[in-house]
């Protein structure tokens, strides 16, 4: 994945919350489900993401300023409260402007949010996506995994790096 499609990724994680996530409660500590999904236009291209994450609070307040700051990044307008909330972000990324907009529900121990972004001018062919991400807690996270580790479904386990 090239370093223009990480900055897309994150202003799309951006427009889901985490830019302001310190407005939401913490989540427990431990291993996470996440089960992405997305549908690149045109062309309806569907591709989905599945694993298991284990992470605590740091590891959250790390993405969490990782998110805020995104260069060419902002919100437009966040909402949160009542286990709701909505947020729309616009970007500039090498050229392209991503404007996106998610809505999601939150509690402690789950999510789920759904975003829509558009791309100008169109970004690796795609004019616009649309992604869900749920997210479960799923308790303690097995030995061997620190938070930043992921499990793919294979069981494989993704050390993050330092």
């Amino acid at each position: 994945m090239t370093k223009l499609r990480i900055c897309a990724a994150l202003a799309l994680a951006g427009s889901l919350g985490l830019a302001h996530a310190d407005s939401l409660p913490e989540v427990h500590e431990g291993l996470w489900q996440i089960d992405m999904q997305s549908i690149d236009n045109p062309g309806n291209k569907k591709s989905t993401v599945s694993y298991k994450l284990c992470r605590d609070h740091a590891y959250d307040k790390a993405g969490q300023a990782l998110a805020k700051n995104i260069k060419g990044c902002g919100p437009l307008n966040a909402t949160y409260g009542g286990g709701n909330m909505s947020s729309e972000m616009r970007c500039t990324v090498g050229g392209t402007v991503i404007e996106s907009k998610g809505t999601g529900t939150y509690s402690t121990t789950a999510s789920h949010t759904e975003t829509h972004a558009t791309y100008t001018p169109a970004f690796y062919g795609n004019t616009d996506e649309v992604m869900t991400q749920d997210q479960k807690y799923l308790g303690s996270c097995p030995a061997g995994m620190q938070p930043g580790d992921r499990m793919l479904p294979d069981g494989t386990i993704q050390h993050r790096r330092s």
